[in-house]
């Protein structure tokens, strides 16, 4: 094992955090330089900062914009810092769950290269490069569409096609958000070869490498058992069980919900065709999920709009991917350990496993003081702000959840409040993982009980 691996082994939350700052203030170095700027000028230290940040923790909210402040220099800064963050977000969270794996007594190992074969033990390398590889392939491919649509529709020349293309590409699969034009996605509304690649790619970037690559295998499997080979019996584990199936209903109440409540919205879909109207909804309903995209005028939704918003974006997408939040399957088990408890049932039964207490424990801690951090920041931003309380509700939201939608707010706030949306950028692009993992790895048995009293509830 090379020494980084070592360091990483005995240490993960200091190498990650070590890491991840460092990405950050390098990137802030190199974007504070004057060629990273278009104009004559050079960003200043806040502004650097920020879109570090921001790009780094694949998050998408920005203090200036993307596509006229920076210079080209800028621009490659900004898609370097939000790819390192991408492969490192999915490739930490990957290497934390073989590193808890690891970490079981030997009964609990056995247990979990049962239900978890897509991460066996030792396979360090392995996963990295799996993370790599199907990085830039889903990058590689959707650029291919995005560079073809722009250089037939908008670019004046293939260069300036290939360079929208691959930005937009990187950007959406990293669930990143920047864009090169400053209404976002509210151009293409009515093209769908440019809506559903950015669609796709957001969502398998979201959804979580696990996933994706424990779904992959089953279809290669089915592939090689059509071509003859033998059949050997594979069933999906329930982190993809779940995560699947969260993912999928809560992205169809996302869509659903906007297309309810903005269809007649003057501000937002009113005036769109109703094909528009249904492209918009898909992007404005999925993309809470973390890709911070908008295809309509986020700080004009219905107020209902926006606390579906909220709520969605604080959720966030799957684990060990690109998306924030405290993911769909932590919401998920809580979900069932509450009808557990309204059943009257002892245990919590998940999709015919039993739910482990310490697990209920580990997601009910990370959606708590998840909470706690976004009413926290929430607080502190709107003493140094006039804008609505649902306006900064939001904004904190989605800079914790790492999402990048925005009501228009984050250039005007103050530099100390931009400052803290640093803060919690940071904090909820690691904080969540590394939480998840120490209670994981610090669990120990007690070697006695107190005397057991129930307290009133309720």
């Amino acid at each position: 094992m090379s020494r980084a691996a070592g360091a990483f082994v005995k240490y993960p939350a200091r190498v990650i955090v070590a890491g991840y700052l460092a990405v950050i203030l390098f990137g802030t170095f190199l974007l504070s330089l004057p060629i990273a700027t278009a104009g004559s000028g050079r960003a200043t230290f806040v502004e650097a900062l920020f879109t570090a940040t921001s790009a780094a923790c694949i998050t998408g909210l920005v203090v200036v914009d993307t596509g006229s402040f920076w210079s080209p220099f800028g621009h490659w800064v900004i898609v370097g810092l939000f790819q390192l963050g991408g492969l490192g977000i999915m490739t930490v969270a990957s290497l934390l769950g073989l590193l808890v794996a690891r970490r079981m007594g030997m009964r609990m190992q056995l247990i979990a290269h049962t239900e978890q074969k897509n991460l066996r033990l030792g396979e360090i390398s392995r996963v990295v490069a799996g993370v790599i590889r199907m990085s830039l392939l889903i990058e590689f491919i959707t650029a291919i569409f995005l560079v073809t649509r722009y250089y037939i529709a908008y670019a004046d020349s293939f260069g300036e096609a290939a360079y929208w293309g691959i930005f937009h590409a990187i950007s959406a699969f990293n669930s990143a958000g920047f864009a090169l034009q400053s209404d976002s996605m509210m151009q293409y509304v009515g093209d769908p070869l440019i809506l559903f690649p950015v669609i796709i790619a957001f969502t398998l970037g979201a959804i979580g490498f696990p996933v994706i690559f424990e779904v992959s295998r089953h279809f290669r499997q089915q592939v090689r058992e059509a071509r003859g080979a033998e059949h050997t019996a594979r069933h999906w584990t329930i982190h993809t069980k779940v995560t699947v199936l969260t993912h999928g209903v809560l992205g169809v109440i996302g869509i659903a919900s906007v297309i309810m409540f903005e269809w007649a919205n003057p501000s937002t879909m009113g005036p769109l065709s109703t094909l528009q109207k249904l492209m918009a909804g898909a992007v404005q309903g999925l993309t809470p999920r973390s890709s911070g995209f908008n295809a309509i005028e986020t700080g004009e939704m219905n107020a209902a709009t926006i606390l579906i918003t909220d709520v969605l974006m604080f959720i966030g997408g799957g684990s060990a991917g690109t998306a924030g939040g405290i993911k769909v399957t932590t919401f998920a088990l809580l979900g069932f350990v509450i009808l557990a408890e309204l059943r009257g049932q002892p245990t919590v039964h998940v999709m015919g496993r039993k739910l482990a207490d310490s697990v209920q424990r580990q997601a009910l801690t990370v959606a708590l003081l998840s909470i706690a951090a976004v009413m926290g920041g929430t607080i502190i931003i709107s003493t140094f702000s006039e804008h609505a309380l649902d306006h900064v509700l939001f904004e904190v939201i989605s800079a914790f959840c790492t999402v990048g939608l925005s009501m228009g707010i984050t250039e005007d706030l103050r530099p100390l409040a931009q400052l803290i949306l640093v803060v919690l950028m940071f904090a909820g692009r690691i904080g969540p993982i590394i939480l998840a993992s120490a209670l994981a790895l610090q669990e120990r048995p007690r070697r006695y009980e107190l005397p057991e009293e129930r307290p009133i509830v309720g």
